[in-house]
């Protein structure tokens, strides 16, 4: 299941959830988003026991300040509260699931 993240519920769905959660910082207007968007939902599909879903940086420009995301789209990587591991641009799907797999 793919999730929605928001400035409203990321305290609560990502930096106080149980495990590793994967955010997809996306906009509607950026290409490379939209060739990842298959991807990420795929991976949250397959992958049960990683949190994963995505954040519209237009919707919810405060998280993606706090976070400095400057390019789209961004992978965070988030264990505890803390980033773990952080990738932009497009990335392959092996790719993703190597980074959940190093950092579950």
């Amino acid at each position: 299941m793919e999730y929605k993240f928001t400035d409203e519920n990321f305290k609560s769905e990502v930096l106080e959830a149980d495990g590793l959660v994967l955010v997809d910082f996306y906009a509607d207007w950026c290409g490379p988003c939209k060739m990842m968007a298959p991807v990420i939902a795929q991976i949250a599909d397959e992958v049960s026991d990683v949190k994963v879903g995505k954040l519209n940086v237009d919707d919810s420009p405060n998280t993606a300040g706090q976070f400095n995301i400057m390019s789209i789209p961004t992978l965070l990587y988030v264990k505890g509260g803390q980033v773990v591991n952080q990738s932009v641009g497009a990335q392959p799907k092996a790719a993703i699931l190597e980074a959940i797999e190093k950092f579950k």
